[in-house]
């Protein structure tokens, strides 16, 4: 049973940073792509980033490019997503999610395209 077991959220002021980490676990880590989603009260989840974790292939939501960066290590089977001058309006669960290993995704991928969810992380960002 895949498993993606999310950590890192906390709570911090605008301009610092955070680093969120998704554990995967319950398949064979590689081929596929993995990712953050993030949903504020009354919003609709929205994706963040993805990485092919096989090789280096990375892409990002226009909104977070030069703030966020995403990054895999493959001994580890874990995901991350360091993010750097955060804003209040970063404020939100953070969902990691995977696809099916093999299955291509489209960008920007779409929440109803999501294989696998993490239970979240709540990031909180004060003014």
């Amino acid at each position: 049973q895949v498993q993606l077991v999310e950590s890192g959220g906390g709570s911090v002021q605008a301009g610092g940073s955070l680093r969120l980490s998704c554990a995967a676990s319950g398949y064979t880590y590689g081929g596929n792509w993995m990712g953050w989603f993030r949903q504020a009260p009354g919003k609709q989840r929205e994706w963040i980033a993805a990485v092919y974790t096989r090789g280096i292939n990375t892409r990002y939501a226009e909104f977070v490019k030069g703030r966020f960066t995403i990054s895999q290590d493959n001994a580890r089977n874990t995901v991350y997503l360091q993010m750097n001058s955060l804003k209040s309006e970063d404020t939100a669960m953070y969902y990691c999610a995977a696809a099916e290993v093999g299955r291509p995704v489209r960008f920007p991928w779409g929440a109803d395209r999501v294989n696998y969810w993490g239970q979240g992380t709540q990031v909180t960002v004060s003014s």
